[in-house]
């Protein structure tokens, strides 16, 4: 087995592999908050720009199509060439999209400017994962690392609607992307003096075919369920997925054949791998379809402004962030796959509580119920992606971390797409009968648009969509109980 170290001749002490992993979690909440961050700001564009419902809807896919479809291809690339420089240029990169972004003239540009920064996103996400695998060779230290970049992830998306609602309240919508480039600016210097370099030693040729089947097979898929989220199930929505499945099928026949591929399919043999893998993407189905519309539910049914939900969701974020001091010695006193099933476990438990407190009058007893789900989620992902850091040499760490984050990616998308289709059936068959508008009965958002919030009609309106809810989270909660069952039986535990 060959392995790469730093290209530095000493080791790096350990004050600096820490500072390292600061640089690399800060690239990664930027990442974070970036995907959630605009979504506050289509009001204020759709003033300046006054770009078409299609112009919109790419404005907001783009950049997650792009960064999903390129992430096999990007680890691949940073195995070969280096995982700091694809690191660095990745980061700069994404510091003039951001610029373009800010500063773009029309709608079409704007759209361009998403789509440079999906690209240059993918560049950065495996990187940093594959850097902390050659960073921390420590197993223990490996694991605290990891769940201080899981940390940094779940954090940047709650932060992404409190620094877009700040700066949109005093600065023009540019300023959510124009906010990047200092940043970057910072990251580049700090990244280039303490980040260590390395590669695979032997990377093979590059297979330029599977670097094509790869988007090709992603990009429909997620597409696809994006469509049925904003549109519902049609011809282009089973086209894009027929496209996409021919071509993942293609795909994997060609990983089976090629003598360099880009994902070592056989890595799917160990248990601990495929386990992790599956485990991590259906506990982010179930957490991100969730979340993404218990934003709505608190501004929508409760009332909360966008900071104010921002506020509100920051219990599972900072329980998150809290499974660093104990991921250590739950993971030491459990082992590996009974730690994550029994975050799963707490988390799914969250998620029926959440059920409950959807009807609470105070909000504490709904934020009291988002510390068990932010608890389990945290301890499970941080687990999951270092077992599957940990189930591959560190030469492949790049194509392993890219694994990893197109299961995250794919599975946050299915979510929206499948939960969301379970809030909106369950919404409608909650709606008083008879006669009702067609915005009320498309959406809660379309029912405010249109109704007097102290009207019979709009109060039924919420009392449907909080309904809708409390389905829902139960879904996603059984959703996390398989999540915990898989990994129960499928990643060891090294314990008797």
């Amino acid at each position: 087995m060959t392995t790469t170290q730093p290209t530095s001749a000493r080791p790096l002490s350990p004050r600096r592999r820490w500072a390292a992993l600061g640089v690399l979690v800060g690239a990664v909440v930027l990442l974070a908050v970036d995907g959630t961050v605009l979504y506050l700001a289509v009001p204020s564009l759709t003033r300046e720009l006054a770009p078409t419902a299609t112009e919109i809807l790419w404005i907001g896919d783009v950049y997650s199509l792009a960064l999903a479809g390129l992430l096999v291809t990007a680890g691949n690339l940073a195995d070969r060439f280096g995982r700091k420089k694809v690191l660095l240029i990745g980061t700069a990169a994404f510091g003039l999209a951001s610029a373009l972004a800010a500063f773009s003239p029309t709608a079409s540009v704007l759209v361009v400017a998403r789509l440079l920064l999906g690209v240059a996103g993918a560049t950065i996400m495996p990187s940093t994962l594959s850097l902390i695998r050659t960073l921390f060779a420590d197993p223990r230290e490996r694991t605290r690392a990891i769940a201080i970049w899981s940390a940094g992830s779940g954090g940047g998306i709650a932060l992404g609607p409190l620094v877009g609602g700040t700066l949109l309240e005093h600065y023009w919508w540019g300023s959510v992307f124009l906010i990047n480039v200092p940043i970057v600016a910072g990251f580049l210097i700090a990244g280039a003096w303490l980040l260590p370099e390395s590669r695979d030693p032997d990377p093979g040729r590059f297979d330029l075919l599977s670097a094509g089947l790869s988007p090709a097979a992603i990009v429909p898929l997620v597409y696809a369920v994006k469509h049925a989220v904003s549109t519902g199930f049609d011809v282009r929505m089973g086209a894009a997925a027929g496209l996409g499945l021919l071509f993942g099928a293609l795909f994997v026949r060609r990983q089976r054949r090629a003598a360099a591929p880009l994902i070592d399919v056989t890595l799917f043999r160990n248990g601990a791998f495929s386990g992790a893998v599956l485990a991590n993407f259906i506990a982010v189905f179930a957490l991100m379809g969730l979340l993404f519309f218990f934003s709505q539910y608190l501004q929508l049914v409760r009332g909360f402004s966008p900071l104010q939900a921002g506020f509100a969701e920051m219990p599972a974020t900072l329980a998150s962030i809290a499974v660093v001091a104990a991921v250590g010695v739950v993971a030491g006193r459990l082992g590996r796959g009974r730690a994550i099933a029994a975050g799963l476990t707490v988390a799914a438990l969250g998620l029926a509580l959440v059920s409950v407190a959807e009807r609470a009058q105070q909000y504490w007893w709904l934020g009291l119920t988002l510390v068990p789900v932010g608890l389990g989620v945290g301890l499970a992902l941080t687990l999951t992606v270092d077992s599957v850091l940990s189930a591959v040499p560190r030469d492949k760490a790049g194509s392993a971390s890219a694994i990893s984050e197109t299961a995250y990616e794919l599975g946050a998308a299915l979510g929206i797409a499948i939960l969301g289709s379970v809030v909106n059936l369950v919404y409608r068959a909650f709606l008083p009968a008879g006669p009702v508008p067609g915005e009320v009965r498309d959406s809660l958002a379309g029912a405010a648009s249109v109704l007097d919030p102290s009207s019979e009609l709009a109060r039924a309106a919420r009392e449907a969509f909080t309904g809708a809810m409390q389905v829902t989270s139960l879904a996603a909660a059984a959703v996390t109980a398989v999540a915990a069952l898989i990994a129960w039986r499928t990643i060891p535990s090294g314990k008797d």
